[in-house]
Formats: C-alpha cells, sequence, structure tokens
C-alpha cells in the first residue's frame, strides 16, 4: 500500500470512528464510546504521519489520547492527569505555531495586540465567572490550563483559517467541560457537545499544519497572502 492510499483508509477510518462515537453518546451505548474514544486521536495521528506531516503533530495528538483516556476514569487525580496530558499537546502546538513563523497576511490585517488583547480577555472573563464554582483545589489548575489553551488557540492563527477555528473550538469545548465541573446549565446531550467540537477542534488543527508545511505548504500560504518563504517544520515532506 502506498503511502497515499495509507492516508485515505486512515482518513476513512478516523470518519468512521467519528460518526460511531458520537452516535453511541447519543444513543447512550456507554460500551461503544468507552472503547471507540480512546482510538480516536492515534487514527488521526497515524494520518498526520501517513501525510509526512511533523512528527510533533502526532505527538500533540497523541497526548489528547492520554487526555481522552484519563478523563474517562474519573475522580479528581484523573482529571488532573488528563488535563496535564492535553497540556502537554498544547505546548506541542505552540511549538509548531512558533516554528511556523509569522501570521498570513489575512491574519496581519487585524493588529495582533488587538487580538491578542481579545484573547486575554476572553480568557480573564471565562475564569472569573468559572471561579466561584470550581472546587477549590481545583480552581488554579483550571487556570493555569485554560491560560495554556487560550495561548495555543491564539497561536494557531499562524496556521492559517482552519487552526484558528481549530483553537476556537477546543476552546468552546473545554470551557462546556468546565461549565460542567462549576455546576452551570448545560445544554442537551452535553458530552455529545463536548466531543463533537473537541474531535473537529483537533482535526482542524491538524490539517491547518499540514496545510502550512512541506513544500506544498508553503506554496497555498504564498497563494493565501502568506509570508513568502514560511519555516518549514522538520519532518513534514508533504502537505
Amino acid at each position: 500500500m502506498t503511502r497515499e492510499a495509507a492516508a485515505r483508509a486512515l482518513l476513512t477510518a478516523f470518519g468512521a470512528l467519528t460518526v460511531v462515537h458520537l452516535g453511541a453518546l447519543l444513543a447512550g451505548a456507554g460500551t461503544v464510546d468507552v472503547v471507540t474514544k480512546p482510538a480516536l486521536m492515534p487514527v488521526l495521528a497515524a494520518y498526520v504521519l501517513a501525510r509526512g506531516g511533523p512528527v510533533l503533530l502526532a505527538v500533540a495528538l497523541l497526548f489528547g489520547c492520554g487526555g481522552d483516556t484519563l478523563l474517562q476514569v474519573g475522580g479528581d487525580t484523573a482529571f488532573l492527569a488528563g488535563m496535564a496530558s492535553f497540556a502537554a499537546g498544547h505546548v506541542c502546538y505552540l511549538v509548531l505555531f512558533v516554528r511556523r513563523g509569522v501570521a498570513p497576511g489575512w491574519a496581519r490585517r487585524v493588529p495582533p495586540a488587538a487580538v491578542a488583547a481579545g484573547y486575554a480577555a476572553a480568557w480573564l472573563g471565562t475564569v472569573a465567572l468559572l471561579w466561584p464554582g470550581l472546587p477549590a483545589d481545583l480552581r488554579g489548575p483550571v487556570a493555569g490550563y485554560s491560560l495554556l489553551l487560550t495561548a495555543m488557540a491564539y497561536g494557531a492563527l499562524r496556521a492559517g483559517p482552519r487552526a484558528l477555528l481549530g483553537g476556537l473550538l477546543f476552546l468552546g469545548s473545554d470551557t462546556l467541560i468546565a461549565s460542567g465541573i462549576a455546576h452551570w446549565p448545560q445544554p442537551p446531550a452535553p458530552q455529545f457537545c463536548i466531543m463533537l467540537s473537541y474531535i473537529a477542534a483537533q482535526w482542524l488543527l491538524a490539517d491547518g499544519v499540514l496545510r502550512t508545511t512541506g513544500p506544498q505548504g508553503a506554496a497555498r500560504a504564498a497563494a493565501s497572502g502568506g509570508e513568502a518563504r514560511p519555516t518549514v517544520v522538520p519532518g513534514a515532506d508533504a502537505a
């Protein structure tokens, strides 16, 4: 099987797993939910590698798998460990975005300081609103994690509109989790909403990075108004 064929097969498998997992959440099929959730990110990571994407991107997704698995265990210790695993994934994303170079042309039309201020205000406002309802021992970790998550979402600007949307969806997914811990009113089928936005976030982040790394990604970036010679992430030989 060629690398291209393997990538297609893995993408199909990721799509199928996503449909089965989300369907299991809606149907209340707990066993299927528990089995499929930890399998999602490893398959997406394998797709990234089959596409010749950065190894660090695959590592970020595997840290997501660690977080997914630990959050299924339950309890404060597993929750904190899962949050730490997701945080490690965000650090990987941030490194990728820094290596990417400056933001593309379309993103530079808005003053960077204004964008950063907007993300900072969103973080401060969210933490302030959630703080009273969070257990005392989770307030500090949640605030620190959300700051790192917000920095990752802001950094995603460097990888184009898909990654930008992925970062925003990740913020929304994790904010919904935190609001549940703080005993806020939840939407119908909250776990479905959380996983739908989370899976979409990881896919868009991965696809955004793939589109802005490697020779083909550089050409796309230049064509879309980005810098003519973007930083190429080592290990990305295809977009």
